[in-house]
């Protein structure tokens, strides 16, 4: 057999070509969890059988990744393994390299969230006097969901025109592998200014939510700057997110009914108060103009009464002075006695020789004094 000495390949570069290609044969793989190792690091050492034929498979996962899952390896555990094959250059060892991990079986799952359910309750995480109010008149909003499917439509279409400045990060939001994409979405958002930050996702089974359980994840939206409302499809089992979110709801319709009720509020109010000026304002020109009427009515009636007041006024003094008319006490026998333009009161007014008009009913005698 001849060698291509041309294409012969040193240790190192096969086994970069190897793990090259065994980066294609990325898988998820179900198993019962053998023997399992800490290092001093926390990088976790354990190996995978399969029940049928007891075929064993040396696995690792790194520090990063175990802490993330907050899964406690337990030999006979049965799990869930996602992650590639890879050759170890210094020993040669083959391994998989585990970057998701998760409970198989509904059985193993529900025991865990309920473990990790209690852990969590007894610590607080979950108690309501903890809870944050949603602020009102929220302008500024974070979104973490898939841009795919119906949950961000269904959001924006009843979100309303208030409005609002919205950011969102599209993130995975079923399997093990979206735990590492709500963790990276979360530690984006604390860095940007925002209000409150809504976590959404539809509906589906226990299995599906099992990001949503995650001990890391629920410690951070716990311990979130700002109010978190989580709108996570659900039934009975409610995933712990939602219980450590300042408001946990179903279907992202209800966190816009949360986001707008200040804001509906406002508007109504202001209608209300609106409608009071205009109100109190007709109310004022309908007291002025009963004020001014009932002024023009009372001026009228016055002004009538002072006119019939002089008017009987005028006819008393009338009366009077026809009584006392001295032309009425001439027609009675009585005269008047002038000389000149004086009326004689007294003998003690004229002297001999003065001509004198004594006035009758009926004309004037012209005499002289003797």
């Amino acid at each position: 057999m001849k060698i291509d000495t041309e294409n012969i390949l040193s240790v190192s570069d096969y086994l970069d070509l190897v793990n090259g290609k065994l980066e294609e044969l990325s898988a998820k793989i179900i198993g019962e969890v053998g023997k399992v190792t800490l290092d001093a690091k926390g990088h976790a050492y354990f190996s995978m059988r399969d029940e049928k034929d007891n075929s064993v498979m040396s696995c690792i996962m790194w520090a990063s990744k175990y802490r993330m899952f907050g899964i406690k390896l337990e030999e006979g555990m049965k799990i869930i393994a996602y992650g590639k094959p890879n050759m170890y250059k210094p020993s040669g060892r083959f391994s998989f390299v585990t970057e998701t991990l998760e409970p198989a079986g509904e059985g193993e799952l529900k025991k865990k969230y309920e473990e990790l359910k209690a852990k969590l309750a007894k610590e607080g995480l979950f108690d309501e006097s903890e809870k944050r109010p949603i602020p009102d008149y929220v302008q500024k909003i974070g979104i973490i969901t898939s841009k795919q499917g119906a949950v961000l439509s269904d959001f924006l279409s009843n979100i309303g025109g208030h409005g609002f400045n919205i950011k969102m990060i599209d993130s995975r939001v079923e399997g093990a592998e979206a735990v590492a994409d709500l963790l990276a979405c979360i530690n984006t958002f604390k860095k940007q200014d925002i209000e409150v930050l809504v976590i959404m996702r539809g509906g589906g089974s226990f299995e599906s939510l099992q990001a949503f359980n995650n001990e890391l994840l629920v410690r951070e939206v716990a311990g979130f700057p700002v109010p978190v409302i989580a709108a996570i499809g659900h039934d009975k089992d409610v995933p712990l997110i939602s219980l450590a979110a300042d408001l946990g709801v179903s279907t992202p319709s209800i966190v816009t009914v949360a986001l707008n009720d200040s804001w509906n509020k406002a508007e109504l109010h202001l209608e209300r108060f609106t409608k009071g000026i205009v109100s109190g304002f007709e109310s004022v020109l309908t007291n002025q103009k009963f004020l001014i009427n009932n002024a023009i009515n009372i001026f009228t009636v016055g002004f009538s009464a002072v006119i019939r007041s002089i008017g009987q006024k005028l006819d008393s003094t009338e009366q009077l002075v026809q009584a006392n008319n001295p032309e009425r006490q001439l027609k009675r026998g009585y005269s008047i006695s002038y000389v000149g333009d004086k009326v004689i009161r007294s003998i003690k007014e004229v002297k001999a020789g003065d001509n004198m008009n004594i006035s009758v009913s009926d004309g004037i005698i012209n005499s002289q004094v003797k």
